[in-house]
């Protein structure tokens, strides 16, 4: 989830070392990102500076802030979105969460938060985001989540699987969001669409 709170067991330390290549590919790939909105852009400049610090970023262990990857879920007509109330903050958000060593990509992190959030097999991804955002959390006691958000297909007749960290999933038309909303959500529903018409993952008739 974009913003989880981190205790237990998952807050272990993790090399940062081990973020190298994530690293690597999210810095390219936001250096080459055309921002979606001018808040997109002023989140997208801070967050490669966050990035200057090196592989340490894309850790939740990094205080100042960390990179998170999160995916607005669509149907296979394009008319309905996948979210989650999330079972910390009691809000509905997309779905999302923090990035794994075993990573290879953002793109890959999102689409496994994806799938692991809503059980749903056969995802697909476009590959270019349509947010970033930048919002404070209380990961490590209080940090920030750089979240970048990506545009994911769901397949036709896809049936969700609450996972432990919902209380609920649910569709809900792209004009008639639930509340109460996570702050930032509502943004992604009309990138999110202009970018699967544009992209490869063609929305059912």
């Amino acid at each position: 989830m974009p913003d989880t709170v981190i205790t237990g067991p998952t807050a272990q330390p993790t090399n940062p070392e081990a973020y190298a290549a994530l690293h690597a590919d999210a810095t390219a790939l936001l250096e080459g990102w055309q921002p979606t909105s001018p808040d997109a852009a002023g989140a997208r400049d801070r967050t490669l500076a966050l990035l200057a610090a090196g592989p340490v970023a894309m850790s939740r262990q990094h205080r100042p802030g960390h990179i998170t990857a999160s995916a607005l879920v669509l149907d296979a007509t394009g008319s309905r979105v996948l979210l989650c109330l999330h079972g910390k903050f009691g809000r509905w958000v997309q779905l999302g969460g923090h990035c794994e060593p075993t990573d290879e990509t953002l793109v890959a992190a999102a689409l496994r938060e994806a799938t692991e959030e809503s059980g749903i097999a056969g995802l697909r991804i476009d590959p270019v985001p349509i947010d970033v955002d930048v919002h404070q959390v209380q990961c490590q006691g209080g940090s920030a989540h750089h979240d970048v958000r990506f545009a994911v297909l769901a397949p036709p007749s896809a049936v969700e699987q609450v996972s432990d960290e919902a209380e609920a999933l649910g569709w809900f038309p792209a004009d008639q969001l639930p509340e109460p909303l996570a702050g930032g959500t509502v943004q992604l529903v009309a990138p999110a669409l202009a970018a699967l018409r544009r992209s490869p993952l063609r929305l059912a008739p």
